[in-house]
């Protein structure tokens, strides 16, 4: 629960309109305990979530709280306890919690506490299930695969016909 001072410090005010300002940029949030890694790994999963158009930040616990209230995020401030950083996703966030995930093969010591997605609170277990399932561009690649594969299996029929006419000795049907 995050403390309110009856006579907040100027400096305070600013910091949490500050945390706002940024946490509002983005509609996912992942919660991660980064207790034990160094900073090459933190650099290193920094740069590969960039990749996803997602960014890691750390804040005071109290501020984001604060923020989160403010900005009608409810249920999340169980995961801003101890040493948190935020994922901040923009668009996918099962592509940010696969690249969690992956990293975390790497760096046993990152544990995902949680996580707000599309305005529902997952725990850690969900939100490792929506690591595992495609995300929403290779959904759609996968979508237009399957639609492009028979237009394909025409065209290759049809240009297999005009070649077997031509060795024939026949002319090509005219094309209209």
């Amino acid at each position: 629960m995050a403390i309110m001072a009856k006579k907040v410090q100027p400096a305070k005010t600013a910091a949490i309109a500050e945390t706002k300002e940024v946490l509002q940029g983005y509609k996912n949030f992942i919660f991660v305990n980064y207790r034990g890694m160094t900073v090459e790994q933190i650099t290193n999963l920094r740069k590969k979530l960039r990749e996803h158009d997602a960014q890691i930040k750390v804040f005071k616990n109290n501020f984001a709280r604060i923020a989160f209230n403010e900005m009608n995020v409810e249920n999340v401030a169980d995961y801003l306890a101890g040493p948190t950083a935020i994922t901040m996703v923009k668009d996918d966030a099962n592509e940010s919690a696969k690249v969690l995930f992956d990293f975390k093969k790497d760096a046993p010591t990152l544990e995902v506490k949680g996580a707000f997605v599309e305005n529902e609170v997952l725990d850690a277990a969900k939100i490792e299930a929506l690591s595992k399932i495609p995300g929403r561009k290779q959904l759609i690649a996968m979508l237009m695969s399957a639609i492009n594969g028979p237009a394909r299996k025409l065209a290759a029929t049809l240009q297999a016909y005009v070649d077997k006419k031509q060795s024939e000795g026949g002319e090509a049907p005219a094309a209209n």
